[in-house]
């Protein structure tokens, strides 16, 4: 698009004051921002304007299809079961994926599942994946559709096709203090997830001290707006507020969390993360259509059969050992009774800084590093146990992780119930 149809300056100070951007003016920034015609000062300028101001119901539903039509479309109508996906908004040892979408397949579903890498303090599930020998990330979109024939489920990095506007407005907003924005959030997420083709999707917004959102109100409204983004693009979509005051099951770390992954589909492991797994299975069979006992279908073994074919599709060896640390450290409870507060960013903060994820984009991660704990909310404790395993590549590191982890626990001198894993579901 080489001619502007209107001045970026003028709708920047349009929505600085609080007024609305019209369809075609929301249409005419984003083609021309992702052209390069709209300068990233001029967008920046406009992420802060609607971090500030908000974009009401039709102005976030025409940015976020503005935002689709940069890109490619896939489209999955020709195969012969419904497809179905997951998003979570990213917390602490959040391997739900890696288990979730298989149980999913082997119930008769198709899942599409577009993945990424982690940033800061949350896993990304593409680098848990690569924990595991020979696999690979990167699917054309053919060898996806065959996939999905054969096998049911695949997990891939999203191609760059897909919104191309989000993933150069993102790289704006990270470094212009305007990601926490609901309205840009919503759209960068959905846009993606729409642009994907899949007929429906369940959303898994996480609330806590390890969530990207810290509130229930902050989680509660990024969920209505996302659903209400998804349903109005015609995806049957649902979201599950879940908790992440505390981190998921035992363990933070690539290797770490397949190895847990591995363990529930095998019939064990945290009891919730089972909860959670199980709580997104029967959600998404549901927008799918589809009536099966998700419950079952772990049981019997089906899953892990599913998962096993479907890392051998990418490349990988489901049955190789996966990468161990070369060197770990034991920090005991300096404290003792009932476990009553388990801190999530303490331990996603550790996690990262023994290895397991990276500060800006691009880096590499270590495959086996991160932090076990072992114990969870309403455990009883007992002064000089082990509490935390710290596992890491480089040594060095391990003095900063237990840095991170000072404080990240409290005790109670009578018995604590764990809480609720999924708080709210939202539906409209």
């Amino acid at each position: 698009m080489s001619t502007a149809a209107f001045a970026a300056v003028d709708l920047i100070r349009a929505k600085r004051d609080g007024g609305t951007l019209t369809d075609p003016e929301i249409t005419w920034l984003i083609r021309a921002f992702t052209a390069g015609e709209v300068t990233a000062e001029q967008m920046s300028a406009m992420a802060m304007a609607i971090f500030f101001r908000g974009l009401d119901g039709r102005e976030l539903a025409t940015w976020t299809t503005a935002m689709i039509e940069t890109g490619e479309r896939m489209d999955f109508s020709g195969l012969d079961r419904p497809t179905v996906d997951k998003h979570s908004t990213g917390g602490v040892g959040d391997k739900i994926t890696l288990p979730l979408a298989p149980l999913v397949a082997a119930c008769g579903a198709a899942v599409p599942q577009l993945s990424g890498r982690g940033l800061g303090h949350t896993g990304g599930t593409l680098d848990k994946l690569e924990a595991i020998p020979g696999w690979r990330a990167d699917l054309g979109n053919a060898d996806m559709l065959a996939q999905l024939r054969e096998v049911g489920a695949v997990i891939c990095a999203a191609g760059s096709g897909l919104a191309p506007a989000d993933k150069k407005l993102y790289a704006l907003r990270d470094v212009t203090g305007t990601v926490e924005s609901i309205p840009m959030i919503s759209a960068s997420i959905m846009s993606k997830k729409i642009a994907e083709g899949t007929a429906s999707l369940v959303l898994d917004v996480k609330t806590g001290a390890g969530a990207f959102m810290r509130t229930r109100e902050q989680s509660r409204e990024l969920a209505r707006t996302m659903v209400g983004i998804g349903r109005a693009a015609g995806v049957s979509t649902v979201a599950l507020v879940t908790a992440m005051d505390a981190p998921l099951g035992r363990t933070a770390g690539n290797g770490l969390e397949v190895a847990e992954s591995v363990e529930v589909l095998a019939g064990g492991g945290p009891a919730d993360v089972v909860e959670l797994t199980l709580a997104l299975a029967r959600e998404m069979l549901s927008c799918a259509g589809i009536e099966a006992d998700p419950a079952s279908a772990l049981a019997s073994g089906r899953a892990m059969d599913t998962w096993k074919a479907m890392i051998r599709a990418q490349g990988g060896d489901p049955d190789a050992p996966l990468p161990v640390a070369r060197h770990t450290e034991v920090v005991t409870a300096d404290g003792e009774g009932y476990l009553a507060r388990l801190d999530a960013m303490a331990v996603g903060l550790a996690a990262w800084r023994l290895g397991a994820g990276r500060a800006k984009q691009g880096e590499g991660v270590q495959a086996a590093a991160g932090v076990t704990w072992h114990a969870g909310i309403g455990d009883r404790v007992r002064a000089g146990q082990p509490l935390f395993t710290l596992h890491t590549d480089t040594p060095e590191r391990i003095e900063r992780a237990r840095e991170a982890l000072a404080g990240a626990v409290d005790y109670s001198a009578d018995p604590v119930a764990p809480g609720p894993v999924v708080l709210e579901r939202i539906a409209d």
